[in-house]
């Protein structure tokens, strides 16, 4: 009585495969791939382009000045809290760490 060939795994015909799972595996994979080369690409011709950002003008620290005050002075009547930002980045120089006679790279 229970000797019947059926088999619920194979029923109709239908064979279980784990193809699909490696499918959704191979398309994970590519478009990982595909994200971070969209990501990179940009950076990556702008550093073979030879930069492709806002120009800079040398600037040299002098006694008494901060950032605040220099930036100040590169745009008068404008809020120098975006250039202080753009001079920290650029020089990767800490705010309360300048020195006399130091050259600073200003955003033109």
């Amino acid at each position: 009585m229970f000797d019947s060939t059926l088999d619920i795994e194979h029923v109709f015909g239908h064979r279980p495969s784990v193809v699909g799972a490696r499918v959704r595996r191979r398309r994970a994979f590519v478009a990982t791939v595909v994200m971070l080369l969209s990501l990179a690409l940009p950076v990556a011709s702008r550093a073979v382009a030879g930069g492709g950002g806002p120009s800079t003008t040398p600037y040299v620290v002098q006694a008494g000045d901060t950032l605040w005050s220099i930036a100040a002075r590169q745009a008068p009547g404008k809020d120098p809290r975006p250039i202080v930002d753009s001079i920290v980045r650029t020089n990767a120089v800490d705010p309360g760490t300048l020195v006399p006679g130091q050259e600073l790279q200003l955003p033109a």
